[in-house]
């Protein structure tokens, strides 16, 4: 499972997440990769994530992205991800049981409101 550099607390679980949903996900539909990595499309794809989840205004506080008023992602990789948990979602039980419990309970919980000031990890890690 890839790590960030750029995350802690539960963006890092965020990340971690869509990290393994992009693995079972690349394993299935890419099969011309060397083993254990990703194809290149999936690897832009989870940079780009991590991009996203580093600049999220929520902050620690970020509800899944299904759930999140505050749409961050281009439509062709809004689209990308939709495809991606939507084929990756029911079979992460399996390999990553936890994982997936805490992530359907997440989506469980209310939307936020409007998210607070400053409270991005890029705007506090940038402080720092």
């Amino acid at each position: 499972m890839t790590d960030s550099s750029l995350l802690s607390g539960k963006l890092l679980f965020e990340f971690q997440t869509i990290s393994a949903m992009v693995e079972i996900y690349c394993k299935a539909h890419h099969c011309n990769k060397p083993q254990n990595s990703l194809c290149e499309s999936c690897d832009e794809f989870l940079a780009y994530a991590e991009t996203r989840l580093d600049r999220c205004p929520y902050g620690q506080e970020k509800p899944t992205c299904n759930k999140c008023p505050v749409h961050c992602y281009k439509p062709q990789m809004k689209q990308k991800a939709r495809e991606i948990m939507i084929y990756a979602g029911p079979r992460m039980l399996l390999p990553h049981p936890i994982m997936a419990i805490k992530h359907l309970l997440a989506e469980r919980k209310p939307a936020p409101g409007k998210p607070p000031k400053e409270a991005s990890n890029r705007h506090l890690r940038k402080q720092s």
